[in-house]
């Protein structure tokens, strides 16, 4: 009895084993010299910073699209030209092309003489009036009309007055003008909010113009009513002239997908993820983005060339996986908040997600140790994955798995910051693979020649194990 009990205990054993020879065999196939033909081309000057609908980003597209082909994965989209790897969505690209207050013959700059914190833009040149109601510490409007008028107040800091703005929208008043007293935090207002403003922002749909507002100093209040500021009454109207001028650009971006067709439980779906856009060029400079995240964009494409070999020669996973490179992710998780509502296979079925955004660096904490890589959500929704994130690793990688930005309480909120995220918003279990954040992160300065290949090449092959021990495990991941 007792020995038949051991051979029953060993079994599982075995055949687990048969299973990791599988994998190891499959893992050698992604390579360093891969690894590093796929990012220097992706972070090369040629992508242009792949910056989200530029002509970059779109031969980054390109690129990943034809590497999925030619590995031999199938195009999942339906498109009326038929099946494809490109998932395409629209956006609205916006930026500010002039703003100014005018009185007379005489004119106020935007980012000069005042902000204008707002996206909203007039019909051309338009007549405001601006009521001046006193301090925000006092404020009343009792007695006033504001109603389509500009409110104007004073307030000391610019931390105070944003919570009483509900308060003020009851009013019915077109915007708001702060008078900000403190000189230092308005030239800080100046250069902090209005560089914000300036930069194109891409959004699905039309620009959220919020409200209008109007961030000024003491020199440009008085300018405004022609008195000093301590001798406007509360009351007190100007008329002048306002112009605010956006443009607006309809542009394109794109998904790209490859799948892999599970052999036992295809309509269980895998997501193993990564971004490929990043800032573009800005200022004359491009963003190349070589670990942000054209490392996580190379350890993508060789996992999934080494499924579809695996596939090929008869080893196709259990279930099904799709690989995806995410556009729009710099710009607010756009391409992930665009594929969880219109997935090409069932968000229901889909199991889990693998979100892999910088994984070719260092920080400060691991200089002297390229041997890690932060864990971030693995046991947000499943201590299932979480468990099996951590077997996985012991058994083949042995990586120091570093959960200090999966703390609930991480001021970095990077939980919330890649594309995983809109997946964890569906009550999907979630990895976010991570090596995080150095002096070159969102700089032009995030080049190929810092980048620790081997290190890239150690956490792809951890991400592959653990893809496949997901994908052909007999029970699915299980939720909390």
């Amino acid at each position: 009895m007792k020995v038949i009990l051991s051979i029953l205990l060993l079994f599982p054993l075995l055949n687990g084993f048969t299973q990791d020879k599988k994998a190891i065999k499959y893992s050698k196939t992604i390579t360093l010299e891969d690894i590093k033909q796929h990012l220097n081309t992706l972070a090369s000057d040629d992508f242009e910073g792949r910056g989200t609908g530029e002509p970059g980003q779109k031969k980054a597209a390109r690129y990943i699209a034809n590497n999925f082909e030619a590995s031999g994965l199938i195009p999942p989209v339906s498109t009326s030209s038929g099946p494809s790897y490109y998932q395409e969505f629209k956006l609205y690209k916006s930026r500010y092309n002039t703003a100014y207050l005018k009185k007379g013959a005489e004119r106020k700059e935007n980012l000069r003489d005042f902000l204008y914190y707002s996206r909203e833009e007039t019909m051309g040149e338009e007549y405001i009036e601006i009521i001046y109601c006193g301090d925000i510490e006092n404020f009343d409007l009792r007695g006033l009309n504001v109603k389509d008028k500009f409110i104007a107040f004073s307030a000391d800091e610019m931390t105070g007055w944003r919570s009483k703005l509900k308060d003020l929208e009851r009013s019915q008043a077109s915007g708001y003008v702060v008078i900000v007293g403190n000189e230092n935090q308005y030239k800080f207002a100046l250069s902090r909010f209005g560089s914000a403003m300036v930069t194109p922002k891409i959004e699905f749909s039309l620009p959220d113009r919020g409200t209008q507002t109007i961030i000024a100093n003491k020199q440009l209040a008085e300018w405004i009513f022609d008195k000093d500021l301590g001798r406007i009454k509360k009351g007190t109207i100007a008329k002048l002239i306002f112009n605010a001028d956006m443009l607006i650009e309809k542009i394109e971006s794109e998904n790209v997908i490859g799948f892999i067709q599970g052999t036992e439980k295809p309509d269980e779906v895998i997501v193993v993820s990564a971004h490929y856009d990043h800032m573009g060029i800005i200022n004359g400079k491009i963003y190349n983005g070589a670990d942000d995240n054209a490392s996580g964009t190379s350890a993508i494409m060789e996992m999934a060339e080494a499924f579809a070999i695996a596939a090929e020669n008869g080893d196709a996973p259990k279930r099904s996986i799709l690989f995806i490179a995410f556009s729009g992710e710099e710009e607010g998780l756009l391409g992930s908040k665009y594929y969880v509502e219109k997935p090409v296979r069932s968000i229901d079925n889909t199991i889990v997600n693998l979100n892999i955004d910088m994984i070719g660096r260092q920080d400060l904490k691991y200089s002297e140790n390229p041997d890690y890589v932060y864990i971030i959500g693995s046991d947000r929704i499943s201590s299932d994955l979480h468990q099996l994130s951590e077997e996985i690793n012991n058994k083949y990688s042995n990586l120091r798995l570093d959960y200090t930005y999966n703390d609930l309480n991480d001021p970095n909120r990077y939980f919330e910051r890649s594309d995983h995220y809109s997946f964890a918003q569906k009550n999907i279990p979630i990895i976010f693979y991570f090596n995080g954040t150095h002096g070159d992160y969102h700089q032009h300065t995030d080049t190929v020649d810092k980048i620790n290949f081997l290190k890239i090449k150690k956490i792809t092959d951890l991400i592959f194990y653990t893809t496949w021990e997901i994908a052909n495990r007999e029970e699915k991941i299980q939720l909390n």
